[in-house]
């Protein structure tokens, strides 16, 4: 039995969902509420093993090809000096330039822009799926990856919701042509931390606009962690034209007197680097750190997926390498299961819950020492990236 299958949510845990299905025989559809073909969410990504698996296993890109690699992690202090760095090598990405390997490798025809899917009800061996145009379709297993709003985990979760950890992340890309050369000689080669009291910001470099890895021709991705009081949230997250945003103000949304406040403290508290690079940004954006706590990831014939389920913090770097581990256990249960799509979810679900329930537990530890308790240190092995554990 090959099943039919719907995805909702066209981004890189329902990609690389949609791809391992189809590749197992299924008759896949990707239903994308977005009515244009997704851009630059979040800039740089660092991208564990599990995040390039499909690219490099299936389609045979080279690593090299779509992510940068970096050989050390140094911590700064304010004054520019090393104060310790470590041998470890990392790979980043741009969000684009994975999407885009995903995407470039499915069915177009198959891939739906501006089908939002609003309503579903299973019945019996099928699950009826409704679109805000009014359209339907019947499928044997849906896919909800709507990401971190997902509106399928409030349907079926209605109890559950985001919890705003206490903090956002600014976020700014640079050319590194734009940079001096002491600062792309300091960043270069390196995931670079500063250690503020209650806050800690990093920077790396990242694909160009084009996919570009050549030094030289990438662009250096700053994150800087700062503490916002969830009651002033709601004005942080007003943009230039007054409207919330329920979690970012993207690129050139953000109020003039808020970016000027922020380089104003770049200023103050970062290492001249790291400031070259702040001060250097064009358009600085924000992000609002949330996460989520789910107690069940399959309903009969219908699951959730990546953000759609466990949303976690960024500091294992693993959000992306978990929706595509998600999507590679749900194939390798629905191939075991000969296709029997209850018994594969049900099978899939206990591990999922595993994963996600030890790396929501893990970004939460480091998030607060970070922040709040000010158990952050250079060098602390707990801070190395990983999906299954430090370093793993």
């Amino acid at each position: 039995m090959t099943p039919t299958v719907a995805i909702a949510g066209g981004s890189l845990g329902g990609l690389t969902a949609a791809l391992l299905l189809r590749d197992l025989g299924c008759d896949v559809s990707v239903h994308e509420r977005a009515t244009d073909t997704l851009q630059a969410r979040g800039a740089g990504i660092a991208v564990l093993p599990h995040t390039l698996r499909y690219p490099v296993e299936r389609l045979g890109i080279a690593a090299d090809a779509i992510s940068t690699s970096t050989e050390w992690i140094r911590f700064v202090r304010r004054n520019g000096s090393v104060d310790r760095a470590l041998e470890h090598r990392y790979r980043f990405s741009a969000w684009n330039t994975i999407y885009r390997a995903l995407l470039d490798a499915f069915d177009p025809r198959r891939y739906h822009l501006g089908a939002e899917v609003t309503a579903f009800e299973q019945g019996g061996d099928h699950v009826t799926v409704g679109f805000a145009d009014g359209g339907e379709s019947a499928c044997d297993l849906l896919v909800c990856a709507d990401g971190i709003t997902s509106a399928a985990r409030a349907r079926l979760l209605p109890d559950v919701a985001p919890r705003y950890s206490g903090y956002v992340a600014w976020r700014a890309t640079v050319p590194e042509a734009k940079l001096g050369r002491e600062t792309y000689d300091a960043l270069h080669d390196a995931l670079t931390y500063q250690v503020l009291e209650h806050s800690h910001v990093l920077v790396y470099p990242i694909p160009g606009p084009d996919g570009e890895v050549e030094p030289g021709q990438r662009l250096i991705n700053m994150v800087w962690y700062r503490n916002v009081p969830e009651p002033e949230l709601a004005g942080f997250l007003t943009d230039r034209d007054g409207q919330r945003r329920p979690v970012s103000l993207p690129p050139g949304s953000v109020p003039d007197e808020r970016v000027a406040a922020m380089r104003e403290d770049v200023r103050e508290l970062l290492a001249p680097q790291i400031a070259d690079v702040a001060l250097s940004a064009d358009e600085p954006f924000v992000q609002a750190v949330f996460d989520i706590d789910v107690p069940r990831m399959a309903f009969g014939r219908t699951c959730l997926v990546g953000d759609a389920a466990f949303a976690v913090r960024p500091h294992a770097a693993a959000g992306t390498a978990k929706a595509a581990e998600d999507g590679w256990v749900l194939a390798d249960r629905l191939a075991a299961a000969g296709g029997d799509v209850p018994a594969a979810l049900a099978s899939w679900e206990s591990a999922q819950l595993a994963l996600g329930a030890d790396l929501l537990r893990r970004n939460r530890e480091i998030g607060e020492l970070s922040q709040f308790t000010g158990g952050f240190r250079a060098g602390d092995p707990r801070l190395i990236f990983g999906l299954y554990g430090p370093g793993r």
